[in-house]
């Protein structure tokens, strides 16, 4: 019969194992926003991400690297320029991981010596916001949408819920994954992309979500399938997912020419 420390030493261990298995068999995302002021700074950092950060990326094995710009109608009407960058990770660690490989990568620091050694009188964005998401347990994995028009006539919708409380924030998530709201979407060919709790964030507690459409059109014509769907007015009115919801922050966003999807 084993020792009560070895006994304990061995539970240990096997729980220890569990956790990583579980935290690994689920992506882990990290959202990039840059906030910029002007045309120059814009500029500075589409270098930057197109000729150093992206290609640095693939190289430490990250094969796929979104990039987005907000759809926007009016540019007078615009107070900041705003860029997305969607980068996903085998694990909560890979974001560690992920500034370790880039400081070893010489090839890095030379493209992007530009914006990397910026002087701070020329800084090269206003402020850089950071969101950290876990995915789904019933979407575990970030998926490439399938669609066929020019990366600049997509429209992309960045969707993050913001619940009242912690447990109404837990409630939406199950009515998602329990609740196969993810399974609706993917009946309707909403080609999502991810599904994430934000585990880090300025808006928490949250959720987002990033479903694709090859234009305008497209989005709106889903977008009244899924409000018609008779399985989404049954789920909609089940009284345990009522009020889950304090907030819908929607973004409309496109690819830039040198995202990977």
């Amino acid at each position: 019969m084993l020792p009560k420390t070895k006994i304990f030493s061995l539970f240990l261990f096997v729980l220890l194992s569990g956790a990583s298995v579980a935290h690994a068999s689920v992506d882990f995302y990290q959202i990039k926003i840059y906030h910029l002021k002007n045309d120059a700074q814009e500029k500075t950092v589409d270098d930057y991400l197109q000729k150093a950060y992206l290609p640095a990326l693939h190289r430490s094995g990250i094969a796929k690297v979104g990039v987005f710009k907000p759809i926007v109608s009016d540019q007078t009407a615009v107070s900041e320029k705003l860029i997305y960058v969607f980068i996903p990770l085998k694990s909560l660690n890979g974001i560690l991981e992920l500034d370790k490989k880039l400081a070893k990568d010489q090839q890095y620091a030379i493209d992007g010596k530009t914006y990397l050694d910026a002087v701070y009188s020329d800084a090269p964005f206003e402020r850089l916001e950071s969101i950290v998401l876990k995915a789904f347990e019933d979407a575990p994995h970030f998926m490439l949408p399938n669609l066929k028009s020019p990366m600049r006539e997509r429209v992309y919708e960045l969707r993050s819920y913001e619940a009242p409380t912690e447990k109404y924030f837990q409630n939406k998530v199950q009515m998602f994954n329990k609740g196969d709201e993810i399974g609706l979407f993917k009946r309707l060919n909403f080609n999502a992309v991810f599904y994430g709790e934000v585990i880090a964030g300025s808006h928490m507690p949250n959720l987002m979500y990033l479903t694709t459409f090859e234009n305008k059109t497209d989005r709106d014509a889903h977008w009244k399938a899924f409000s018609a769907d008779d399985y989404w007015k049954k789920l909609s009115a089940m009284p345990e997912y009522q009020h889950n919801v304090s907030k819908n922050d929607t973004r409309f966003v496109y690819p830039t020419d040198y995202s990977d999807f």
